[in-house]
């Protein structure tokens, strides 16, 4: 399979923030254990680059790269090894720097302008965020109108309360979420819990 047919089949991208390149293969086999081998390392901390790098050596575990903002870090996310890029926004240096280099990328877009310069770019799965704060699934319906091709990743404000209703809508492939790798969690190595967690999200999607 393809990384947008394993998310699709998957369903959740855990959102994961890193401050210590040592919980990251406990994290990576953490989520393997609660039946959920994926993962957005995001470049908002000094230990995604080498996070990435650590959690893409285990053959089970899908690692990607989240919050890609510039051309730089794109570049770093390919040398560590992701397996695909995540940006907040639509940057095309960034983007056609992964389609060049056969990365599977999910842009942001949240209004028909990015989505436009989006599609122009051969892309169908578009990262939707925040979310909530942009009238999640209300939004989504909307913009799915004229835009009949384009599917949606939402992530932000999305929970074990609302996940569902999210996935009801043949409009979205998958959603993003750390409500099952909070930062609380990680910091404190409670990798039981985290694999707890995770197997309850996974139930709860099935």
């Amino acid at each position: 399979m393809n990384i947008n047919e394993i998310v699709s089949k998957l369903k959740i991208v855990p959102v994961v923030k890193l401050d210590n390149v040592e919980d990251a293969v406990p994290l990576a086999n953490a989520l393997i254990a609660g039946g959920l081998p994926i993962a957005e390392v995001t470049f908002r901390t000094s230990a995604a680059f080498e996070s990435i790098k650590a959690m893409s050596k285990i053959p089970e575990m899908i690692v990607g790269a989240g919050t890609v903002i510039t051309l730089e870090q794109a570049k770093q996310a390919k040398e560590a090894g992701a397996k695909f890029i995540v940006s907040p926004g639509f940057d095309k240096e960034v983007v056609d720097f992964a389609i060049a280099n056969n990365i599977p990328i999910f842009p942001g877009g949240c209004t028909p302008s990015e989505i436009m310069q989006i599609l122009k770019c051969g892309l169908k799965i578009v990262k939707f965020f925040p979310a909530e704060n942009y009238g999640g699934l209300k939004t989504i319906a909307a913009l799915g109108g004229p835009f009949v091709d384009v599917k949606f990743m939402p992530t932000g404000g999305i929970g074990p309360n609302n996940i569902k209703e999210y996935l009801a809508n043949p409009k979205i492939v998958a959603c993003g979420g750390s409500w099952m790798v909070k930062d609380t969690l990680i910091t404190a190595k409670k990798f039981d819990e985290i694999t707890k967690l995770t197997a309850e999200a996974v139930a709860l999607v099935k």
